[in-house]
């Protein structure tokens, strides 16, 4: 028992050591690659059992797609019919997915697109226009850091964030990065204008008055996080985001072109393939 408690110690301590060291550079993953490393550091590693990936279905499996819902026709005219039609199919995709994905949500593509590019010239500065940001104090509204709320011992992931909370939809533009100000303010008033709708839609797939969740003001708070996967020297050894829920009411993601997002349906792990202009609804535990 003595030597045993002696190695959990020395274990911890080596773990919380490199934690410490690599918090301390204020660099993030990127920093990492912008170093030159070639080799991942130990932090990072995953357990070998994390990492083994299902084997691919049989020829005679079930394909599983997630659904998509076009949101066209929303707020025509047409007597609600065509909204009872997509109040139907959010009941259904949240039932039996807790996913669907979105088209047509009325957020406009440039939109989007200028979003990611913002977020992709802040993730690319220098290390010391960043380095100011960076925090793990999670009541600083807008804060820059990589691999949030580590426990003892957990692996890293390969990824750096920036996260943008708006208490009340309200964020100082001041406290945003200037280099992607415009786009986060433009994206966030268009994600609340969308969160109202969104509210509105599972409110009656719930069979509950159109206005309810507005009322509970469950929804009244965003958090826009921002993540960034730079290129990794040995990438079979990690993850860029582990497997896990989200714990908050709604969750809406929009990816890149890269792809690599997976969620699990019917204990079977589904590829999600980008698609341009499209987002991600995810339900998350607290609406669950």
């Amino acid at each position: 028992s003595i030597a045993m408690a002696t190695l959990s110690s020395n274990g911890h301590h080596e773990w919380a050591k490199e934690v410490k060291a690599f918090d301390e550079t204020k660099a993030g993953v990127k920093g990492l690659v912008d170093a030159g490393v070639v080799k991942l550091p130990k932090l990072f590693v995953h357990r070998p059992e994390t990492l083994n990936h299902p084997s691919p279905p049989c020829n005679n499996t079930v394909q599983f797609e997630l659904p998509t819902i076009d949101f066209t026709g929303l707020k025509s005219g047409s007597g609600g019919a065509r909204r009872r039609e997509i109040v139907d199919e959010i009941r259904k995709a949240s039932e039996e997915w807790g996913f669907f994905r979105i088209v047509n949500h009325g957020v406009p593509l440039r939109v989007m697109d200028a979003m990611l590019d913002g977020i992709r010239r802040f993730h690319e500065q220098p290390q010391e226009a960043k380095m100011h940001l960076y925090s793990s104090d999670s009541t600083r509204n807008v804060r820059f850091n990589s691999n949030v709320s580590l426990g003892d011992f957990d692996p890293a992931c390969w990824r750096d964030l920036l996260t943008c909370v708006f208490l009340d939809d309200t964020l100082d533009p001041q406290v945003i990065p200037l280099v992607c100000r415009k786009e986060v303010q433009e994206y966030a008033k268009c994600m609340i204008e969308l969160r109202e709708t969104m509210a509105e839609l599972l409110s009656e797939a719930l069979g509950l008055g159109r206005d309810y969740l507005s009322r509970l003001e469950c929804m009244k708070s965003e958090a826009l996080a921002c993540l960034y996967y730079p290129v990794c020297p040995e990438p079979e050894l990690t993850f860029g985001t582990a497997k896990h829920s989200d714990t908050t009411f709604l969750t809406l993601l929009m990816q890149d072109s890269i792809g690599g997002l997976q969620i699990v349906h019917q204990d079977q792990w589904i590829d999600v393939p980008p698609v341009r202009g499209a987002l991600i609804a995810n339900i998350g535990d607290l609406m669950q």
